[in-house]
């Protein structure tokens, strides 16, 4: 029997365990707005069902049971958000929450209506890659914004999804998926960003820059006739495609 609590803790797992470690306890409990007892409690639960290898006060991994169940509901979660974007006319900043309460209730019949509809999408509607029913699962690993080298030309390729402020934000911003960027300038001492977005200077805070991810692309400097400003062109070959 499906538990939306137990998917919840495997889904967060996933999240945090993207980088190739175990996802500490501590911020399993950040993550969900639980206190750290209740969360060790839960994962010797799921340990016992084998679906993650828990060690106390290090963490937990998922097992590959709790694996594939963590990335079915990652793909429900996703192809939810663009069946509500593209079919129900959401806004991209509201689909997060709704597709969070979704992703327990719909069978797998129906997100493979879904995902059949929409014609099997590779990407949700913030970047996010959907994961292939039955196939590992792939995870770009594109570089963040915030750490580009000054001169640099990327393309805007996923944004974060559970703050709606912040998607209306990079919305008026244009920072959108495919979005064409160029990074003019960082302040010092952690301070914003100086980034061309499509065309258009923008000023980003480091926070934020660091969690948008880019696909980079060769790039050469010129100098524009005004003093003291960069124009940097952009070759049309990518660094990593």
């Amino acid at each position: 029997m499906r538990s939306t609590t137990a998917e919840d803790y495997l889904k967060a797992i996933f999240h945090l365990s993207q980088d190739g470690g175990p996802a500490a306890t501590t911020a399993i409990a950040d993550r969900l707005g639980l206190a750290a007892g209740t969360v060790t409690g839960m994962l010797k639960r799921l340990a016992e069902r084998g679906l993650v290898d828990h060690v106390p006060y290090y963490g937990a991994r998922l097992t590959g049971e709790g694996e594939a169940s963590a990335l079915m509901l990652v793909r429900r979660h996703r192809l939810l958000e663009l069946f509500l974007v593209r079919q129900l006319g959401y806004g991209w900043d509201r689909v997060h929450d709704e597709a969070e309460r979704l992703e327990h209730a719909v069978s797998d019949e129906l997100i493979e209506t879904i995902a059949a509809h929409l014609g099997e999408p590779s990407q949700d509607p913030h970047g996010a890659p959907i994961p292939v029913r039955g196939q590992p699962y792939r995870d770009p690993g594109f570089p963040v914004l915030a750490n580009l080298e000054v001169g640099v030309t990327a393309v805007l390729r996923q944004v974060p999804d559970e703050d709606g402020e912040a998607l209306r934000y990079l919305a008026r911003l244009g920072l959108t998926p495919g979005a064409e960027l160029v990074l003019l300038d960082r302040a010092p001492f952690g301070g914003p960003l100086r980034v061309l977005v499509n065309g258009v200077e923008r000023h980003l805070g480091k926070e934020l820059s660091s969690h948008l991810h880019v696909e980079l692309r060769l790039a050469r400097r010129t100098h524009h006739s005004q003093p003291g400003v960069q124009r940097v062109v952009q070759r049309t070959e990518r660094t990593n495609a």
